[in-house]
């Protein structure tokens, strides 16, 4: 292979702190403004005595090195003026996890094959939300490619990794993550998760990944070691102090940041990112950190990149449009209140934030319409107004879900909605959603009916472990079930092996009757939703109108540029429903009996009328 294709084949982000192998070696650099002088601690990858090199000192803060005998492979730490060891911020990959050295990595020491990539459209989009550690028995980059065929037969576009940011211990969820631009050793090294990368680009499914911008876990990172400057205690998250993203060397943290997202699309070939609660993104900046990093990752990209966010502000403005259509900042974002609003239905919940939905009719009609359920109005669980008018925009900017890590893992015991609902109100929500102009996302296992939990886990210890213990418990003994000691004892214990293996994936379940059935269901219903709503989903420019016929039934339209007009009927309810069509026009799914314009309890029907509206000539 001649120099000019490997540099085409190859994908690396070049970053100004770091390591950075080059033709004359690797330079090291670090951001330390608290430490005058720092160390650099080297040991070849071949084993060999380890060897201590100062490096430079720059202006503001940071600390420079060029060694000419280091190359991929070379572990290595930096030594602060006490004497403590810590790993580097941005390394590429942590063989012994976040207490140990980092390794130099050589991006283009990997050849990529998927060159003629160049991703999916939005409208396209049919995302599954899983976590490396559990998608398989394996738990990782590498057994997942195992299973990515399953994922195209079921009509899967896109996948979307847990958070993978190096986080300590050999378990978690990802969102305890300390060093962000490494991949977590117990899923393989950086190479294992380019290669599932480019196994699901060749078999045409996109890659999203959890990135988690509003603070770092608390175990493992050094930053405030020798940076504390990363950190403000003018803004409180509920982590501690948030990342400093708008006070003195707040430039520093942003590019640490920015540079971030940067690597993991251009580095890894990532067709996107979901940004974790960015609510918790506290800036005061003349230009919100968002609003930068979206800029700069439209700027570097010639191929679609999508960035999502998830935000409990429901803030429309930044999923905002152009005259024509096109994204100006974010493509899309997580949306809760369809969520709510079908949990609510399914399973007749209504404590906690499942309270502001409940008996609430009109936000269901709402949220399917429009995207957001709450558009401004004030919120008992919050005690606060919450949202912004979303019905200008188009409905692919919403991301619609009847499940995913955090709403089966916010319950004590992890569990899935399938231990809470009837097969019968569980195909009815999922044939809404699957086939609502938004952009559908399940969570792993959800297409066969899955019945393992997903509770929290992490691999902690000492002091931390028992504060996470205790806290998890503490956190639901507020809920009337939970009130008795005893049963505060069957929560399971977020540290314990026993938790993680309970939400590994059991695949064996598809072999059942039951679980087979249902994921023959899901299949043909995501086969309409890519041969009748796909096409339809760019000629649907905004929200759509809801009528509430009664408890728990709407009927939603939604009017296409062509004069055609989408139509969802359904009665989510345990009792009949009056007030539908005897007869439409386009049927294009009914799950349940009508009849005479009544819908028995958990139907659901979509149709498409493609007669063209008249012109006024006409």
């Amino acid at each position: 292979m001649s120099e000019t294709d490997r540099i085409r084949a190859t994908h690396r982000h070049r970053m100004p702190f770091g390591a950075e192998a080059e033709t004359g070696g690797v330079r090291f650099r670090l951001w330390a403004p608290q430490c005058p002088e720092v160390t650099l601690s080297l040991r070849a990858a071949d084993g060999g005595e380890p060897r201590a090199l100062t490096m430079t000192s720059r202006e503001d803060g940071w600390h420079e090195l060029m060694d000419a005998d280091s190359g991929a492979g070379t572990l290595y730490e930096f030594v602060l003026p006490d004497g403590v060891r810590v790993p580097d911020p941005a390394s590429r990959f942590q063989p012994f996890d976040v207490h140990g050295p980092s390794e130099v990595i050589d991006p283009e020491d990997f050849v990529w094959s998927d060159a003629a990539w160049q991703g999916l459209p939005l409208a396209e989009a049919v995302i599954y939300e899983l976590h490396v550690g559990a998608f398989t028995e394996a738990g990782t980059f590498g057994a997942a490619i195992e299973r990515l065929d399953h994922l195209v037969a079921l009509g899967v576009t896109a996948i979307e990794l847990m958070p993978i940011a190096d986080f300590p211990g050999k378990r978690n969820w990802g969102y305890d993550g300390v060093l962000w631009y490494a991949p977590d050793s117990s899923y393989g090294r950086p190479e294992d998760l380019k290669s599932l990368i480019q196994a699901a680009h060749a078999r045409g499914i996109m890659v999203l990944l959890d990135v988690v911008y509003n603070h770092f876990g608390p175990d493992g990172n050094f930053l405030p070691h020798y940076a504390p400057g990363f950190f403000t205690d003018r803004h409180k998250t509920p982590w501690g102090d948030a990342v400093n993203y708008d006070g003195p060397h707040a430039r520093n943290v942003r590019e640490f940041v920015i540079h971030n997202a940067l690597y993991w699309i251009e580095e890894f070939n990532l067709d996107g990112l979901r940004l974790d609660a960015v609510h918790a993104i506290l800036d005061d900046s003349p230009i919100h950190i968002l609003e930068e990093l979206a800029q700069r990752v439209r700027a570097a990209r010639s191929r679609p990149v999508y960035l999502i966010l998830e935000n409990e502000e429901n803030a429309a403005h930044w999923l905002s449009r152009d005259a024509r259509g096109n994204i100006l900042c974010y493509a899309a974002q997580w949306n809760d209140d369809v969520h709510h609003v079908l949990h609510v239905a399914a399973t007749g919940e209504g404590q906690g934030y499942y309270a502001d939905y409940a008996r609430q009719t009109d936000k269901l009609g709402r949220a399917l319409a429009e995207g957001f359920a709450f558009q401004g109005e004030h919120m008992s669980f919050s005690g606060k107004h919450r949202g912004e008018p979303s019905h200008a925009l188009p409905p692919t900017s919403f991301v619609a879900f009847i499940q995913n890590h955090d709403q089966i893992g916010n319950r004590a015991c992890g569990d899935r909605i399938t231990r809470i609902a009837s097969v019968e109100a569980l195909r009815a929500i999922a044939a809404v959603y699957l086939l609502l102009p938004q952009i559908p996302m399940l969570f792993m296992g959800e297409e066969w009916g899955s019945g393992q939990p997903f509770p929290f886990f992490c691999d902690f210890h000492g002091a931390l472990a028992e504060a996470v213990r205790t806290g998890r418990r503490a956190e639901f003994a507020k809920f009337p079930e939970f009130q008795d000691e005893a049963n505060r004892e069957r929560i399971p214990d977020p540290q314990a092996v026993a938790t993680f293996q309970s939400a590994k994936l059991n695949w064996r379940e598809i072999e059942e009757s039951e679980h087979a059935a249902s994921l023959d269901f899901y299949r043909r219903i995501l086969e309409v939703r890519r041969t009748q709503i796909v096409p339809a989903l760019g000629e649907i420019r905004r929200g759509g109108r809801a009528e509430v016929l009664g408890h728990e039934a709407v009927i939603v339209t939604w009017d296409l540029d062509s004069g055609a007009r989408l139509t969802l009927e359904c009665n989510l309810s345990h009792a009949p429903a009056a007030g539908f069509a005897d007869v439409v026009d386009g049927l294009l799914w009914q799950a349940g009996s009508a009849r005479h314009g009544e819908f028995a309890p958990w139907t659901v029907r979509w149709s498409l009328k493609r007669e063209r509206a008249m012109s006024a000539a006409t």
